[in-house]
């Protein structure tokens, strides 16, 4: 059989340590390996030893893809240096690991003597049910015990929380949350050169420069493990240094050098992070060894002779000589930590390979979206304590009649975000124009005057950054509510939803939560203003995403109860939440005609609220027409609902409140009570709201009267009264009725 580049290299690195002849006298375990270092031979050792265990992990990994075993062979071969880095680390400093960090984590789980990274690590790239991180969800480097949260992305897509949970720290320890974290614990981010082109790279180190630019704290290290190549596309020479080496308030280090150099310098970037609490951005130059991961055949692209060049600076091979060549070790010690790691890696592939997997449905989604009813209800029942209540709203609380009681839904979401900012000391509210100014709509006046700018504060105009400080914000057991300011801006920063907050609980197996409620204003009917970007009613990308939960209110009262019941669930039970607010409901006053007042409504008291898949119900013993819909369409329904009464059909109309997950069973009730159903959906009509998915649960569950639907029309929102040209009305939704009723 031809021999793989994996084989030439392991035995280039086993004849060394074979023929290699100790030439000078050992040193004493605490001596360091030379006069200007602090590196002792003792922990050099150990860092080899650590650096072998991650190599060889590698190896088995792609000797276990040739007989289906194991799903994982993007390796960390090259890339053992980082292991320094780890070896430097304190528990509490949270790390967010690049997923060729192996060696990096390898030294970490030193700091837990319960912890078998060897083992683990088998267990993950053979998907197995007992992987102690993700349970066979995934190949992911995480630790609850090493605090370490699990990272899926290969794009940088975890910089922003991990610059989050820097920026987070200090308002957390001031909050009295981050209990096991330490006045001067730092966060380590790794990741590779080429991602740090991506945007989401960008946004996390400029976030941090940022922080400290506006006289905060970011205590993080960017570790840029380059290797110089992305996949097959070569980094430019020299491209992170001038990158990164020249830019304000980032403290650039390089690690280049012997083994004792590179600690030198690691040790001195790790100080100085920890003791001036800024940013640092440490670059360390690596190789990448055997391709990108086992499909990858590097030779289509890079020649032999550049391969083999690549392959000389093996870092195992450097290491191993300066540690001989030192005294730090004798051939036969290193060859000795050698066959000692080959043996717990065979053993654990042998024991591994018999394993149980994930084989249920049930297995697989349990922490993809907990709910515990119980929880939530008792996190929703915390009372708010009335006098300091009283004190907040100066006497005049929203709910007396001393206030005018009948308020838009602007004026409750605002009462509501003090309610619950008074009721968990834990929660803060930020993102653009929500401090000073009190938010583009005013829904959050005054809040940073009534808790501090602490609490309620400003951040840069960066959506990524606003859910990345978000998602580091809620590891540290803080309740954030961020906003972002116009859905359609949600867009540019989806993936951090998606692909990072949505995913942690799933790929921690529940270990690992980031609780939030993201207020996002947004849908559409302002009249005209704004054109597309402020009256985006988009809504599928949000939909789409695993666990997630959606709330769209469409009244005030309701406002108030929903975004309770969201901070609840979110609390008792980790989970991230939208919640979509109406920007033309925010100061709406009237129903069916001006100066009526008929949407207008009473702040309900503290203790009340609403949870996912409670919904709102009108007209209830009306049985002609179920229509079902939700925000802004609500009150297109409502009005509908009159004109189609005075033409002889009696509508019963449902709000459905929660979009994601959809109330199906609520929905099936009420239509089974009703002869027909339409549902009135004011997103776009081609995968933009909910009507596809109510119809199409309805048919498949069996009802067997007519169904219809009317909807937006697939465009953007044009400004003006174009607008209303694109947009689902009443007087559609009446036509539909009648048309419905039509039908036997």
């Amino acid at each position: 059989m031809e021999k793989t580049r994996v084989d030439i290299v392991q035995e280039q690195f086993h004849a060394y340590l074979a023929g290699a002849i100790a030439g000078v006298p050992p040193l004493a375990p605490e001596a360091p390996l030379g006069p200007q270092t602090s590196l002792t031979a003792r922990r050099a050792v150990a860092l080899f030893e650590d650096q072998v265990a991650s190599r060889l992990l590698d190896v088995a990994a792609r000797a276990l893809r040739k007989t289906n075993q194991s799903y994982y062979t993007i390796s960390s071969a090259g890339h053992e240096q980082n292991a320094i880095v780890g070896s430097l680390l304190r528990r509490d400093d949270p790390c967010f690991l690049h997923y060729r960090s192996g060696g990096l984590m390898m030294a970490r789980s030193r700091l837990d003597t319960a912890t078998d990274p060897i083992l683990d690590c088998v267990r993950s790239f053979c998907a197995c049910a007992d992987d102690p991180i993700s349970e066979g969800r995934h190949k992911v480097w995480g630790s609850k015990p090493l605090w370490v949260p699990p990272q899926t992305s290969t794009i940088a897509s975890h910089l922003p929380k991990a610059a989050g949970l820097a920026f987070a720290l200090r308002v957390a320890r001031r909050l009295g949350q981050a209990r096991d974290l330490a006045d001067d614990s730092i966060v380590l981010c790794s990741f590779g050169d080429a991602s740090a082109n991506h945007a989401t790279a960008l946004a996390g180190i400029n976030a941090a420069r940022y922080s400290v630019r506006r006289g905060g704290s970011a205590p993080i290290i960017f570790l840029c493990e380059d290797n110089g190549i992305g996949i097959s596309v070569e980094t430019p020479r020299n491209w992170i240094q001038d990158t990164y080496s020249r830019q304000q308030h980032l403290k650039y280090f390089e690690m280049t050098g012997s083994l004792d150099d590179l600690w030198n310098v690691a040790s001195e970037a790790v100080d100085f992070c920890r003791r001036e609490r800024t940013p640092v951005f440490l670059h360390l130059r690596t190789i990448r060894l055997w391709g990108h991961a086992g499909t990858d055949v590097e030779a289509s692209y890079r020649s032999v002779a550049e391969i083999e060049a690549t392959e000389a600076l093996d870092p195992l091979l450097v290491n191993a000589r300066r540690l001989i060549e030192s005294g730090a070790a004798s051939p036969e010690q290193l060859r000795q930590v050698v066959r000692r790691v080959q043996d717990r890696v065979d053993a654990a592939c042998a024991a591994v390979v018999q394993r149980p997997k994930l084989v249920s449905v049930e297995h697989i989604v349990r922490p993809l979206a907990p709910y515990d009813e119980a929880a939530v209800r008792a996190a929703a029942a915390v009372a708010v304590e009335s006098a300091r209540r009283s004190e907040l709203f100066a006497g005049a609380l929203p709910e007396q009649a001393a206030a005018p009681t009948k308020r838009t839904m602007g004026a409750h979401i605002n009462s509501a975000l003090a309610d619950e900012l008074l009721r968990r000391p834990e929660t803060i509210c930020f993102g653009e124009d929500v401090g000073r100014k009190g938010g583009v709509y005013n829904v959050t006046t005054g809040l940073q005057k009534k808790f501090g700018p602490h609490r309620c504060f400003d951040t840069l105009l960066d959506e990524t950054t606003i859910l990345g400080v978000a998602q580091g914000a809620a590891l540290t057991g803080v309740l954030p509510i961020p906003e972002i300011q116009y859905l359609a801006y949600i867009h540019n920063a989806l993936d951090q939803l998606r692909g990072e907050a949505c995913s942690l609980q799933f790929f921690s197996s529940g270990q690992f939560a980031n609780p939030m409620v993201v207020r996002v204003q947004g849908l559409a009917y302002q009249k005209g203003f704004g054109g597309h970007f402020h009256n985006d009613h988009s809504i599928g990308a949000l939909r789409d995403i695993p666990g997630l939960l959606l709330g769209v209110p469409s009244r005030g009262d309701d406002a108030a109860m929903m975004l309770r019941g969201l901070t609840a669930v979110a609390r008792a039970c980790g989970r991230v939440a939208i919640f979509l607010e109406p920007i033309a409901l925010y100061h709406e006053r009237d129903l069916h005609a001006d100066g009526d007042n008929g949407w207008l409504t009473d702040y309900p008291t503290p203790e009340k609220y609403l949870l996912p898949g409670e919904v709102g119900v009108y007209h209830e013993g009306a049985k002609d027409l179920l229509i079902v819909s939700y925000a802004n369409g609500l009150r297109l329904s409502l009005r509908a609902a009159k004109k189609l009464r005075e033409q002889g059909i009696y509508a019963r109309v449902l709000d459905l409140r929660w979009l994601n997950p959809l109330p199906f069973e609520a929905v099936r009730r009420h239509a089974a009570e009703c002869t027909r159903v339409l549902v009135a959906d004011e997103c776009r009509a081609t995968a933009g709201g909910i009507a596809d998915a109510i119809i199409a649960d309805l048919a498949e569950h069996g009802y067997r009267g007519p169904l219809a639907s009317v909807r937006s029309i697939d465009s953007y929102v044009p400004l003006a009264a174009a607008a209303n040209l694109v947009l689902l009305s009443d007087a559609q939704i009446v036509e539909a009725g009648v048309k419905l009723g039509k039908r036997s």
